[in-house]
């Protein structure tokens, strides 16, 4: 009974393993893939299409607000009433995980995550990660602690993501 159990698991591991990595790509941030009644022509919205756009996003986020609902915005109203500007609002609000929980199991994906991340899964972190100083921030103690820890996770992620662009290995692997 012991050897059946023991080969089972044996083809369920070998089934896992050989996964392509494009399947875990969606499960990185799911909420993308969802159509929100409020932003149904925004599926799977990304900023970053050209450099104009790069430099765009930077300027979003020094123009960073977040109410005490967690709702982020763009406080310069011409900034915000630009077009590219409901993208940022849907990925900020609608995309981004917001709790540490949805956030630690990012942060576990992403430290498993074979390759270079996609422009899109790398702009979504670098809001998470912003977000997640925001709420640092804000907390006090043992909830300081846990939403620093998961700060620095993300860094370490992009970090990885940035100074080993070439390597295959997942970033767990690997001291940064």
């Amino acid at each position: 009974m012991h050897w059946k159990m023991v080969l089972v698991l044996l083809l369920y591991y070998n089934a896992h393993a050989t996964v392509p990595p494009r399947w875990n790509r969606a499960m990185l941030f799911p909420s993308a893939q969802r159509v929100k009644r409020s932003s149904a022509t925004l599926l799977n919205p990304v900023l970053q299409k050209s450099q104009e756009d790069v430099n765009l996003l930077f300027e979003f986020l020094t123009e960073l607000e977040i109410n005490k609902d967690l709702k982020i915005s763009v406080r310069d109203q011409e900034l915000a009433s630009m077009r590219v500007a409901e993208a940022f609002d849907t990925l900020c609000n609608d995309v981004i995980p917001k709790n540490i929980t949805d956030i630690r199991r990012l942060n576990a994906r992403l430290s498993g995550y074979p390759g270079m991340l996609k422009k899109e899964d790398f702009e979504r972190t670098i809001l998470t990660m912003v977000y997640t100083a925001y709420r640092a921030a804000q907390s006090q103690g043992h909830q300081k602690n846990t939403w620093a820890e998961s700060f620095v996770g993300l860094y370490k992620v992009l970090k990885h993501d940035l100074m080993f662009p070439s390597s295959q290995t997942p970033s767990s692997q690997r001291t940064l």
